[in-house]
């Protein structure tokens, strides 16, 4: 029996996200998939193991997110803390109020969606939050009628979409948005015994300021910190580019790296929706902003991960200042010799290119899109910086020749070290009101560019695994059991058709309708 903390606000999430999945961020996003090849427990072990946790149940590490909620109750004097899930229910039959925050709630964005559809299978990341939230519930209803339960974080949209697991699960209050000012305000009101609102969209006028960023006061999963809020490109499809620019101060940042790196975290990730644009006025990189904070956070951590960069700021950033080049000379020494970092592709057309995400070439024009790709991909494959890139199928106004010029550039990435997510369409940002891309919308095209991308994928895993991202001693039980796994998903994308893909897709139909859990968004959403 843990020791308890006197605390009225429990701070937490599922295990999905509640680990630092081994020090390997990208290695978390195996939650997002079915529990294939492997029983769910060993494939979860993979995915996200339990962090270590102090004899109160907090753990060492946990999201950014998390400890930005924290920081933000404890600076307003409030008794907060965050706790590791399993000792959540001890805490929640005393506590005021549980507060949650995830990514993807269930499983409705991407690549969970895209896994969940083609396989008929549920994401495992889904079927841990179930598993979590309903122990919640029967705290709750059977201990302490009184526990408020509060959900939030980037997937919060999602229960707007399940309101029978909002009455099921006994959530109160839903806040959408960045929320260091309003859970002040929601925990005030919890205290005091005022009646909580159903839901809260914090708008861009509502957003903290840079003062009223709290700073972490604990270490973040593999630690994060954020440099950045916000993005200057306003794609219509995302929902980062609704909120206001920021870029945090050095002393915040080097606040926070001083709180993970004074935990014994040694390795740590710049988070911003475009490192490359820190201290930028628009879309060309400031070099000397950028290399400032590098040469800050390198000596505090060994090794430095970017979270996000924009193709068209790596390919400005080069040709102009060399400083793709200079950045990695800076990190790259006996800890460190490359790079992972998260992008986005989204298409190979031009024409929808302009019509959905017209500045997201800048400083070049939509139609030169493809090349900004393609030089982009050769930029950071000369640099060892290895990109997880996002491509998405049924934007509004996709056409069939859309996607065949998709893959007519999927095929020219081939030789660039990378690997390429397919993200089925989700109606956010500018698009909320679209319909979401379903199963039904699969065409033959979209099945062929799937298979491109699934080859392309599997054919640099390995070389990413053993060269990269999972070498040493201590790895070898990992990589023995993802190179089993990689082999595998090789051997079946080559012997993989459009019609089988199509058929595959029939048969996950037909087994989601089958089930009581099918999820509203994919095969009905709502209007």
């Amino acid at each position: 029996m843990v020791k308890l903390l006197d605390i009225d606000f429990v701070i937490t999430v599922d295990r999905s996200l509640m680990s630092n999945h081994h020090g390997k961020e990208f290695i978390g996003f195996m939650t997002t998939g079915p529990a294939v090849l492997f029983p769910e427990k060993l494939w979860m072990w993979i995915a996200a193991p339990k962090p270590p946790v102090d004899e109160y149940g907090r753990p060492k590490q946990a999201p950014y997110g998390l400890r930005k909620i924290e920081a933000a109750l404890q600076e307003a004097g409030f008794r907060a803390a965050v706790i590791d899930p399993d000792y959540v229910p001890q805490y929640a039959r005393k506590a005021k109020a549980v507060l949650i925050g995830h990514h993807d709630y269930f499983a409705f964005n991407p690549p969970s969606s895209e896994w969940w559809l083609v396989t008929g299978s549920e994401p495992v990341n889904r079927k841990s939050f179930l598993r979590f939230i309903q122990r919640v519930a029967e705290v709750k209803r059977r201990h302490n009628p009184g526990l408020k339960v509060v959900v939030g974080g980037p997937a919060a949209w999602q229960w707007l979409y399940v309101p029978h697991y909002v009455k099921r699960f006994l959530v109160d209050t839903i806040v959408e948005g960045e929320a260091e000012k309003v859970v002040v305000e929601l925990a005030q009101r919890i205290l005091e015994g005022r009646p909580l609102p159903r839901y809260v969209a914090v708008g861009p006028r509502e957003s903290p300021r840079l003062d009223e960023i709290p700073v972490i006061r604990a270490p973040s999963v593999n630690g994060l910190v954020e440099i950045m809020r916000g993005c200057p490109r306003g794609c219509k499809f995302c929902s980062v580019t609704l909120r206001p620019l920021r870029h945090i101060p050095l002393e915040k940042i080097e606040a926070e790296v001083k709180v993970n790196a004074q935990a014994g975290v040694t390795e740590g990730i710049l988070h911003s929706e475009d490192v490359l644009l820190y201290g930028a006025s628009g879309v060309i990189p400031n070099p000397d902003a950028v290399i400032k904070l590098h040469k800050l956070v390198k000596r505090y951590y060994k090794v430095v991960g970017w979270s996000h960069v924009s193709l068209a700021a790596v390919v400005v950033a080069q040709r102009r200042f060399k400083l793709v080049t200079r950045l990695t000379e800076l990190l790259y020494d006996g800890n460190q010799h490359y790079l992972g970092v998260q992008t986005g592709v989204e298409t190979g057309s031009p024409r929808l290119a302009r019509k959905v995400m017209p500045a997201k070439a800048a400083p070049y024009p939509p139609e030169k899109w493809p090349e900004v790709v393609e030089e982009a991909f050769a930029i950071m494959h000369d640099h060892n910086i290895i990109p997880a890139a996002t491509i998405i199928l049924g934007m509004p106004g996709e056409t069939p020749d859309d996607v065949v010029k998709t893959i007519e550039l999927v095929e020219r990435l081939r030789p660039y070290r990378s690997l390429l997510v397919p993200m089925f369409f989700v109606p956010l940002g500018a698009l909320r009101r679209s319909d979401w891309f379903r199963s039904v919308n699969v065409t033959r095209e979209h099945a062929e560019l799937l298979i491109a991308m699934l080859r392309h994928s599997a054919y640099w895993s390995k070389d990413i695994m053993s060269r990269f991202y999972l070498r040493g001693a201590k790895y070898a039980v990992l990589r023995m059991l993802l190179t089993y796994f990689v082999d595998k998903a090789l051997k079946f994308a080559e012997t993989l058709t459009p019609d089988a893909v199509l058929s595959y897709i029939e048969q996950a139909k037909e087994r989601l309708s089958r089930s009581l859990e099918a999820p509203e968004p994919i095969l009905t959403p709502p209007k």
